[in-house]
């Protein structure tokens, strides 16, 4: 009766042993993910759910173990290696941080610079990241949503740019779909076009709607816009748009040769200059001169904007 139960006792204590030695092999097993990854809130089951979607190798038993040793950090986490252990990788999911820099691209920046701007403060290569955005963008300028992004250190130019359309898609068809209820991309971002236009010619966001009646009532009239705003595109952004320019840029962003809205977007838009170019106020307005104020005065008669000129320019 003894021996059998030491039979027993031993066979036990063999399968313990052969767990533990397997979950010890499981747990030295490498895995393969981005150095930054990014960890989605919720419970322990969706997160793993979330991973295995991105064809991550995890899987039921880390949610086990993850229970017994914490619950993971969300956002996003520098594993500082491209290659973990499971261990290893389960343990720094809890533990580890990512270095976050904040990058603000303002209202009426456009790409190019923007683009700049994330290289030189990033310490990422600038004509990669152009090569990215153009693979990646649906349209050349005009998809980002100016805001501060908290940018995780050590993303490649592909995952930046992949992160920040993300990102400004989202909200571009959030804002669609509050506003009419749907999110058409080619009809958006007619809109996105018209506003990049009230967005280099306002002085201030209560102008925004005016302007936009102006570019309403020129368009109307089968007038060309004739705005040096749409002259600052791309590396001409903080450029003064004098009259050479004019006569020399053959592009279609140059509204005093062409008639029309330009066929992409100038610049990078607010919500405000959004909201102007769907709904411009009512007025009778074809002209405007910004004055010694610093704002614009608007005019429905050529003689009138001449005599503003005038006044402007003494």
């Amino acid at each position: 009766m003894k021996d059998k139960k030491l039979i027993i006792i031993e066979y036990v204590i063999e399968i313990m042993l052969m767990i533990v030695l397997s979950f010890m092999y499981y747990l030295i097993q490498p895995i393969k993910t981005p150095k930054i990854l990014y960890i989605p809130k919720g419970p322990i089951n969706q997160i793993i759910s979330q991973l295995q979607k991105r064809n991550y190798d995890v899987c039921k038993l880390d949610a086990f173990v993850l229970r017994l040793i914490g619950s993971p950090q969300s956002g996003w986490i520098n594993l500082g290696s491209t290659y973990n252990t499971k261990a290893d990788f389960l343990y720094k999911i809890i533990t580890a941080k990512a270095a976050l820099r904040d990058v603000t691209l303002i209202p009426g920046e456009t790409t190019y610079i923007f683009l700049d701007q994330l290289a030189k403060n990033l310490k990422l290569d600038k004509k990669t990241l152009q090569d990215e955005f153009n693979k990646q963008s649906p349209i050349k300028e005009g998809i980002f949503v100016p805001n501060t992004y908290k940018i995780p250190l050590g993303l490649s130019e592909k995952e930046l740019i992949s992160l920040l359309l993300k990102i400004s898609m989202k909200k571009m068809k959030e804002m669609s779909i509050k506003i009419f209820g749907t999110y058409n991309e080619k009809k958006w971002f007619q809109y996105v076009t018209i506003a990049s236009i009230i967005q280099k010619e306002s002085a201030n966001n209560k102008e925004m709607p005016i302007v936009s009646s102006v570019i309403y009532n020129r368009l109307k009239k089968g007038m060309k816009l004739q705005m040096d705003g749409t002259l600052n595109y791309g590396k001409y952004s903080h450029l003064k748009v004098t009259p050479q320019r004019i006569r020399n840029d053959k592009t279609l962003y140059n509204t005093y040769m062409h008639k029309g809205i330009p066929t992409q977007p100038v610049c990078n838009v607010s919500s405000e200059a959004i909201m102007a170019a769907i709904f411009p106020a009512k007025t009778n307005y074809l002209y405007f001169m910004k004055s010694k104020k610093g704002t614009h005065d608007f005019t429905c008669n050529y003689s009138t904007h001449l005599r503003n000129i005038k006044r402007a320019t003494k």
